[in-house]
């Protein structure tokens, strides 16, 4: 597990968090533990309504940069919580998932990145996650799936249409329809995953960290535009329309704020860079 080296002064209370656990592993970084360990870290409806708070929290918080999910034990997450499903189907009751999706992440827009560190399995609504989430660490054991076809369901919560812009039509096909594993070598081989580290307790977690603090080093400002410009060209807008609409928009209000003022200062200055919170 990696340590708690900050835990920053916020302008708004933290969340509560029963089914994880949060914490501060490096200055302006964000780890959420997914921690029902004995159900593979499976995400009931309560926890996807936490979740989605916590992302929230995480884009409102200027105290904050970059967001990583992982696991505990070993499981990243298997999916949906089946039990809980089954006894809304018995009860007749319909399963209302947060506009966000699973885990408030497989369709989440937001301002600021989230990086998922897979730590195990990431089954079903866990995989769909981290096709979402903006970069991707593995450790040497953790599966990839989307085994939904097996259980006479649909992974609905947002992959789909967003995996087959990652990895192409035929891997995207090859998944979903046979809800097959993959390793952790495979998923980055095919452009799923950034990077596979060892196996070792809290290898993956140090791992993003990392990805983290250089992301956290950064223009607060200048990651959040630069990750809606990229954001745009994945989902689907042309690649002038992005440019045209981050130029319009997003660029407009970077250059309105003080951090690329800081930031050419800061280079002709020969000087580590004094960012401000993002306010854009």
């Amino acid at each position: 597990m990696a340590p708690v080296d900050s835990t920053p002064t916020f302008e708004s209370p933290q969340p509560p968090a029963k089914y994880c656990i949060l914490s501060y592993p490096a200055p302006n970084v964000l780890l959420v533990r997914l921690n029902r360990p004995k159900d593979l870290n499976c995400i009931n409806m309560e926890g996807h309504a936490e979740l989605h708070k916590i992302w929230e929290w995480l884009d409102a918080e200027p105290s904050l940069s970059v967001g990583i999910i992982t696991g505990t034990g070993r499981a990243f997450s298997a999916g949906a919580d089946l039990k809980e499903w089954n006894a809304r189907n018995t009860a007749g009751q319909k399963r209302e998932m947060v506009s966000s999706g699973f885990g408030a992440l497989s369709r989440r827009s937001g301002r600021k990145p989230v990086i998922a560190a897979v730590n195990g399995l990431a089954f079903g609504g866990g995989c769909e996650l981290i096709v979402n989430c903006d970069l991707v660490v593995a450790s040497s054991n953790a599966t990839f799936a989307l085994p939904e076809v097996k259980r006479g369901v649909v992974a609905f919560a947002g992959a789909l249409p967003r995996i087959v812009r990652t990895i192409g039509k035929q891997r995207a096909m090859e998944m979903a329809l046979t809800g097959r594993t993959v390793s952790a070598l495979e998923a980055r081989e095919w452009g799923l995953v950034n990077k596979v580290v060892g196996d070792r307790e809290g290898e993956v977690v140090e791992a993003a960290v990392e990805y983290a603090k250089m992301i956290a080093e950064n223009s607060p400002d200048a990651v959040i535009v630069s990750r809606e410009g990229i954001k745009m060209g994945w989902e689907g807008m042309g690649a002038e329309d992005a440019t045209r609409l981050a130029n319009d928009v997003w660029f407009s209000r970077l250059q309105a704020g003080e951090n690329i003022k800081e930031g050419v200062r800061a280079f002709v200055e020969k000087r580590k860079p004094k960012w401000k919170a993002a306010k854009l």
